[in-house]
């Protein structure tokens, strides 16, 4: 079955930009701690910067989190079932998506990612492999509630958020992204998300600061949006990838630090810094397993299984929607 156009719920403006990413922007720029949310990467080349990131040698969680989908097919029919509609949240490539599928026997493929020509390649590239699966691209924001297609608002559905992007979120922001996802998938529901796990600092770093330069391109094309998209001026070789480990939030943070004082413009406003300032522009924590576990119980599902990779470096993990509950 060939892809259907699909949904587009992202608002623009009359210069044809989204008009959520020029007010965070310009609101993270204007702080005194500078940051832009990492939802902003993903435009076409940060999304295809991403995925060139997932095949380097030092990012171990896209093998990690592939062996656990490639090896427990079973298990994971076993759990949720077929005839689910398969809803996935920042769907990017799909590349794994496939492992999925194949194991479980779903009813439809909905994904949905802010970036939509890339949305739109990538799910032509899996309808054509999957001929029998419906497949609905919705172009929107995922971390808020999302209208699914109406041909799949009366099948069960199971949420499918994988990688380590639910790291990327402070914990009260991760608990509201769990929420809406809730929201957007009813009661109900069920929920296959992967989650990062703690491990030695040398490790995460080089995940974030590969040697090839890759990391740094990604982060450094979010200064290239700015440009293009609000009209800026900011010199991107003026501009350095930094990746750290801050071992008492349990997270690696990436900014983009100033080489030199800087003044540039964006949006039609004017920015200052000074060197060694930094424009805060990711962050990735890490869960051991209880972690894992209060972070989706707050955010309204309820943990059911659990699965590791040999090496223990990264988790799959399965939950069902919680009952709304009054009382303890």
């Amino acid at each position: 079955m060939a892809v259907e156009r699909g949904l587009r719920i992202v608002e623009k403006d009359a210069d044809g930009v989204d008009t959520a990413f020029r007010e965070q922007v310009l609101a993270g720029l204007a702080q005194r701690h500078k940051a832009i949310p990492a939802r902003w990467f993903y435009d076409d080349e940060g999304s295809r910067l991403f995925e060139a990131i997932t095949e380097l040698p030092e990012y171990y969680p896209t093998r990690a989190e592939t062996e656990i989908l490639s090896n427990r097919g079973a298990e994971f029919a076993a759990e949720i079932g077929p005839g689910r509609a398969v809803i996935e949240f920042g769907s990017g490539s799909s590349v794994k998506t496939p492992n999925l599928l194949r194991a479980i026997a779903p009813a439809a493929y909905v994904p949905i990612d802010i970036s939509g020509d890339f949305l739109r390649e990538s799910a032509a590239a899996l309808a054509a492999d999957f001929p029998g699966l419906p497949v609905y691209p919705v172009e929107a924001d995922f971390t808020k509630r999302v209208a699914l297609p109406a041909q799949v608002l009366d099948l069960p559905k199971l949420g499918f958020f994988p990688g380590s992007t639910i790291g990327n979120l402070v914990p009260p922001s991760a608990v509201d992204l769990l929420r809406s996802m809730r929201e957007t998938l009813g009661e109900g529901s069920h929920l296959l998300i992967g989650m990062d796990r703690l491990k030695d600092e040398a490790t995460l770093v080089r995940a974030y600061d590969d040697a090839a330069g890759v990391t740094a391109a990604f982060n450094l094309n979010l200064i290239d949006r700015i440009n293009r998209e609000l009209d800026g001026d900011l010199p991107r070789e003026a501009f350095e990838h930094v990746a750290r480990w801050n071992d008492s939030l349990g997270r690696i943070e990436m900014h983009l630090m100033a080489r030199r004082d800087l003044q540039f413009s964006a949006g039609g406003q004017r920015f200052g810094m000074v060197k060694g300032e930094t424009i805060h522009t990711e962050n990735s924590h890490k869960y051991g397993p209880r972690g894992a576990a209060m972070l989706l119980l707050a955010g309204g599902w309820t943990p059911l299984q659990s699965w590791t990779d040999t090496g223990e470096r990264f988790s799959v993990v399965l939950a069902e929607a919680s009952e709304p509950r009054t009382a303890p």
